[in-house]
């Protein structure tokens, strides 16, 4: 009884490297953010608006939050119809926030604010660029997911998922990233709106 006990206390290895991934983020971020502040105060800085094409993706960004989380809920419940629903806006919103930030970038291109220029573009481009590409990467295991919402189990299958307890670990874990970005993203429009 208590090696099953302590086998169910255990954190999954996935899930652990999730956390050391999502710990390693944040310190990256960090450091950009901090490096952009201690540029910034050094002088040479041209300040400019963040074009309102921002706040859009920022509204596709936190949709697409709830939109996973009703997908996660759905696909829990064994609802795999409106699982594959919610799954697929989630995925057409995460594309629309990187659209939405090529479109951010035209702008700021047309308005003078280059990549290499000015290093308070430099910064924008950079870390809102990084961001992207991380959210490209949660787009691509959105996808896969998608993809193998198609493919209908069979009876063995769905039985061997029900007493499984890591039959929803990939969805978790895709939540957790897919949450961990749009915060982030959350923290980097303000950071971007008050120091612009």
């Amino acid at each position: 009884m208590a090696l099953t006990q302590n086998t169910h206390s255990r954190v999954h290895p996935q899930r652990f490297m999730m956390w050391i991934t999502i710990g390693s983020l944040i310190m990256m971020f960090a450091g950009l953010t901090s490096a952009y502040i201690v540029r910034r105060a050094a002088g040479n800085w041209v300040d400019y608006k963040l074009p309102d094409v921002f706040w859009v993706s920022t509204v596709l960004i936190l949709i697409s939050s709830l939109t996973l989380h009703i997908a996660y809920r759905m696909y829990k419940n064994k609802k795999y119809q409106p699982y594959r629903f919610w799954l697929g806006s989630t995925l057409f919103l995460g594309l629309g926030f990187v659209v939405s930030q090529l479109i951010g970038w035209q702008q700021l291109t047309d308005l003078g604010v280059q990549l290499r220029g000015n290093p308070s573009g430099s910064f924008l481009y950079v870390i809102s660029g990084i961001h992207a590409v991380h959210v490209l990467g949660g787009v691509l295991f959105l996808l896969v997911f998608y993809a193998k919402s198609f493919f209908r189990k069979d009876a063995v299958k769905e039985l061997m998922d029900d007493i499984n307890p890591e039959r929803t670990l990939g969805i978790e874990l895709l939540l957790t990233y897919w949450h961990f970005v749009d915060i982030l993203w959350l923290y980097l429009f303000c950071f971007f709106l008050f120091n612009s």
